[in-house]
């Protein structure tokens, strides 16, 4: 709705009414929100919005168990769509009494987020929406952090040009399917290469160590994990880099790696990185690798980390628009990675796992009340 819009008015048992699947209202207080395209990308399930639907949720947005940040509180604002009528309260029950009496106690339900971003108002904004991003973000010098830490639910046109454009943007399936083949071939690559009995670490001169064929699950899974502690540094290191504020390059550079996905993090296109650009990271990972290692050891390294590539990428996207079910490690996966983009943008950096976090000193910290 229009921020100049006047708002409508809907009766209580009309929001009632939207309390399904295809049809899902929520209120705070006496404002009405229409939360039907947030439900699947909700971080703690579909279900904690539809046992809400139709009654006020002011209780559940202050917490506990989980209070909802700034940001969630913005961002639901784009789906505001009236006020309540408060000429046509039911006198038998106001929603103030049914906020009272829930289907379940706050103290059953796992920490979740209802919708978070917020609205742009396209005359108002540090930018202009209806043109490409990518060349205007560098003026918002010190601007430029706390806007680009406001997410919006919108697609961004980052450059005018329909190839670049076009060059950005992947769908999530091309992942596997180009990295996959990748991986099997250089797999039976390396086994074979192993199975030659001819690579052999060497400690110095006079001393060196056979590395026979079947360890290579073992380093294929050493692999993986090496990939985890990359995946966390340049999540940390590069990805959050804090360019500075009279820099344009700078600016830029930021918003393109990884700004423009905390600015609209549902947008699809943009969850998974582009093969063509990847390929030239993973082929400087695979030469350095080769070179600095015995072949079959190097490249059984590199194809390990290969494949904690692609999962960190579909896992990375069924964050922002899977459903695990309640309780899995998914699940709590979810969460994690939500609190990251509304609410704690300096910590909690492991998307595959928070193992890193720990010893590093950035786990987001549990909410208390």
């Amino acid at each position: 709705m229009s921020p100049s819009a006047s708002p409508r008015f809907f009766s209580e048992s009309e929001v009632a009414r939207h309390c399904s699947k295809n049809s899902c209202w929520v209120l705070l207080g006496t404002r009405v929100y229409d939360v039907t395209g947030f439900l699947r990308l909700h971080p703690g399930g579909e279900a904690l919005i539809l046992r809400r639907s139709g009654k006020d949720i002011s209780g559940e947005i202050e917490g506990p168990p989980h209070r909802h940040s700034d940001n969630a509180r913005r961002w639901m604002e784009q789906y505001y769509i009236g006020e309540l009528d408060r000429d046509c309260l039911d006198e038998s029950q106001t929603v103030r009494e049914r906020r009272k009496a829930p289907e379940h106690t706050a103290q059953e339900e796992e920490p979740s987020a209802l919708s978070k971003c917020s609205q742009v108002d396209l005359d108002t904004d540090l930018v202009d929406w209806r043109k490409p991003l990518a060349w205007q973000v560098g003026y918002l010098g010190e601007k430029y952090d706390t806007w680009v830490h406001q997410p919006v639910d919108r697609p961004i046109r980052l450059f005018g040009n329909e190839f670049l454009e076009a060059s950005t943007k992947t769908s999530w399936y091309m992942v596997p399917l180009v990295w996959v083949p990748v991986i099997l071939y250089l797999s039976w690559y390396c086994y074979t290469t192993l199975a030659q009995g001819a690579t052999r670490l060497f400690m110095d001169t006079d001393y060196s160590i056979l590395v026979h064929k079947y360890s290579f699950p073992f380093i294929f899974v050493l692999g993986m994990f090496m990939w985890s502690f990359i995946e966390y540094c340049i999540h940390r290191f590069v990805f959050h880099m804090r360019p500075p504020a009279h820099n344009y390059y700078l600016i830029t550079i930021h918003f393109l790696l990884h700004g423009q996905h905390h600015k609209s993090p549902f947008d699809g296109s943009r969850l998974v990185f582009p093969p063509g650009l990847a390929s030239v990271v993973v082929g400087s990972f695979y030469l350095l690798l080769r070179h600095a290692l015995p072949e079959g050891l190097g490249v059984s390294l590199f194809v390990g980390g290969l494949c904690g590539y692609v999962v960190y990428d579909m896992i990375h996207y069924y964050l922002h628009y899977g459903s695990p079910n309640r309780g899995s490690y998914m699940y709590g996966l979810k969460a994690y990675h939500v609190k990251h983009h509304f609410e704690h943008q300096q910590a909690g950096f492991g998307i595959t796992t928070t193992f890193w976090d720990h010893p590093f000193n950035t786990v987001i910290p549990e909410q208390t009340f």
